[in-house]
């Protein structure tokens, strides 16, 4: 019998990408929206149940339609701009217990879940490895609800598993972007500024950084689901690039009358100079490489905000 994943925020814009790689390991997928959502393409072979899960009762009720062996869980708040501070964290955190509760009462056996880059300590470490400086142990400082809720999963993660029997596993997700990435985003932003022949104005750019392609993020996730990893594993890519170096590339694949602007905007406070993740764990352990260079990546992602855009 083929192993039954639990997918939720499937509808979402990392979500959606990891359900084609798992159908294709063999998986039968069980892919969570919200009561209307539209179903994207992507969840095409997929079942589809719709469910709330702030809602108490809709965990049990997916559990006992799906029947999963398998949990890959992605939905939380991460409306930019808000989320950060949303009291809506704490909700998800609940919610996310409920879920593993009900998943391990239906027999579950495997567990992965989305942490993120948010849960290192910036002003600490440059290169982040998944067994130095989280911000659990650093300095006690009030935290951001949205990285205090992530800490808290991943450690209520990790013990559940082992008080029942689970094997877990937790993707931290480092900077992305792709097709359906919110308009408000650094890669979208610039993009859709450009194309409308705006310019698109920009921090100093100094910043270092990497990015994954959504899809390659997705296929990632899909991946460490069916290893046998446990832990925090870090989803990034481990190319490296300044800010403005990537907008200037994405100026110079659109062309047109708009230019990239830096030093127009404030870099936020306590940004740090180099964000990147060690991937030697998801490339050596995992075995798993990205399917996108960054220049493939971004040429797909402006090829789909120039096109028809029925999809959700």
């Amino acid at each position: 019998m083929a192993p039954r994943v639990l997918v939720t925020g499937a509808g979402g814009f990392i979500g959606r990408w990891s359900v084609p790689p798992l159908l294709a390991a063999g998986y039968e997928v069980h892919a969570v929206l919200r009561p209307g959502a539209p179903a994207p393409a992507q969840l095409e072979g997929a079942r589809v149940h719709r469910a709330d899960l702030l809602d108490p009762g809709s965990h049990q009720a997916l559990c006992a339609a799906a029947r999963p062996t398998h949990l890959l869980h992605f939905a939380w708040i991460a409306t930019p701009g808000l989320y950060w501070h949303s009291p809506a964290n704490r909700e998800w955190l609940a919610a996310s217990l409920a879920l593993l509760d009900a998943f391990a009462a239906a027999g579950g056996r495997r567990a992965v879940m989305a942490g993120s880059c948010a849960e290192y300590d910036w002003a600490r470490v440059e290169v982040c490895h998944e067994d130095r400086s989280p911000l659990a142990d650093s300095a006690a400082r009030p935290l951001p609800a949205y990285t205090a809720s992530k800490l808290a999963l991943h450690r209520s993660l990790e013990a559940f598993g082992l008080a029942h029997g689970i094997t877990t596993a937790w993707g931290r997700i480092f900077l992305q972007y792709g097709p359906h990435e919110h308009p408000d985003r650094l890669v979208s932003s610039a993009i859709v500024n450009l194309l409308q022949g705006h310019d698109a104005p920009a921090t100093h750019g100094r910043q270092v950084r990497s990015f994954l392609h959504a899809a390659d993020v997705g296929a990632a996730f899909a991946a460490l689901l069916g290893s046998g990893a446990g832990g925090a594993v870090n989803i990034g890519s481990s190319d490296a690039i300044t800010i403005g170096a990537l907008l200037e590339k994405i100026a110079g694949r659109i062309g047109g009358p708009g230019a990239v602007r830096l030093g127009a905007r404030a870099a936020p406070p306590g940004e740090p100079a180099v964000l990147l993740p060690d991937t030697a764990r998801l490339e050596r352990e995992i075995g798993w490489r990205p399917r996108h260079t960054l220049d493939s990546g971004l040429a797909d992602t402006i090829a789909w905000w120039r096109g028809p855009r029925s999809d959700p």
